[in-house]
């Protein structure tokens, strides 16, 4: 996988909304912030829009496609962050010019939720490592210290990030393993089986996991339906982020142990990334080794080139 050049001090970046409506005040909020970084934020046409017939989506799939792309293939856009997730992303896939912007060159990709449908088609279609981490105009974003500390160091100071040990992690299944890491918000990994160009299996990875807001037994149906195509076949090793608004913990760490203790890989839980409070950056396309008995990641190399 291609690995982005880091930010500097300066670097432009442009805002798009490829999925859900933004609300304007913490959008301004999160261009403030990243000014504090001495960044030029610039935010796309149609990041405030809200679609006419269905307004959870931030206006027509056309609009958050045309605004993603025209930010991608922009010379002077060194890095393109989303403002927020959830839902829209899949609807505006397969309207990109993948040609376009693979001609384009890398450049540095951020978000999460709804925007694992955008890490799949950059992994697979690009070939590019992206930032699964805090969205622009997220609230996760705008009142979480650590959140925001994690994602500027892994922009500029990379290196500094090679190794995240988050205090929480603890094992649910031990040992160590290697692989590329991959995944993002469950419910999301499993709308996308069967899709154009989708990921046929997690096999070689280190599959990263999280969700919000589901009931167990709609987290049961994904794991479940994953499991049964074959997806998890061959996967390296597991990291279990939040599951923010679900069952209480101990019922979904259950529904987990009940699902994937048994693949017979090392799995960690409660690593730090996804819809949880000071949620870490995670780089997807990037392999590393995970030791679930002291619950760090290691990088091979920096996230950013």
């Amino acid at each position: 996988m291609t690995r982005p050049a880091r930010l500097a001090p300066g670097a432009r970046v442009a805002v798009v909304a490829p999925s859900g409506p933004v609300l304007e005040e913490r959008l301004s909020a999160g261009l403030d912030l990243l000014r504090g970084w001495d960044l030029e934020p610039v935010v796309a046409p149609h990041v405030l829009d809200r679609h006419s017939a269905f307004d959870y989506l931030a206006g027509t799939d056309a609009d958050r496609a045309a605004d993603l792309q025209a930010a991608w293939c922009d010379p002077a856009v060194d890095a393109v962050l989303c403002a927020r997730g959830g839902y829209g992303a899949q609807r505006v896939v397969d309207l990109l010019d993948w040609d376009a912007m693979r001609a384009a060159g890398p450049k540095v990709f951020v978000g999460f939720s709804d925007i694992t449908a955008l890490h799949e088609a950059f992994a697979l279609r690009a070939g590019l490592v992206t930032l699964h981490g805090p969205m622009a105009a997220g609230v996760d974003f705008l009142k979480s210290a650590r959140a925001q500390e994690h994602l500027r160091a892994t922009l500029f100071e990379p290196e500094t990030v090679r190794t995240i040990a988050p205090a929480g992690a603890v094992p649910l299944v031990p040992g160590r393993a290697r692989g590329v890491l991959l995944g993002g918000c469950l419910s999301l990994l499993a709308a996308d089986l069967g899709a154009p160009h989708a990921r046929p299996s997690a096999r070689g990875g280190l599959l990263c996991l999280e969700d919000v807001g589901e009931e167990t037994y709609r987290l049961d149906r994904y794991l479940t339906q994953l499991l049964r195509a074959g997806w998890f076949d061959g996967v390296s090793g597991i990291l279990l982020g939040s599951w923010a608004e679900c069952a209480p913990y101990e019922e979904v760490r259950a529904l987990l142990a009940d699902r994937i203790a048994g693949l017979g890989v090392p799995v960690v839980e409660e690593f730090g990334f996804g819809h949880g409070e000071g949620a870490l950056t995670i780089p997807f396309g990037a392999a590393g080794e995970l030791d679930a008995d002291t619950g760090t990641l290691t990088l091979d190399e920096p996230a950013l080139a």
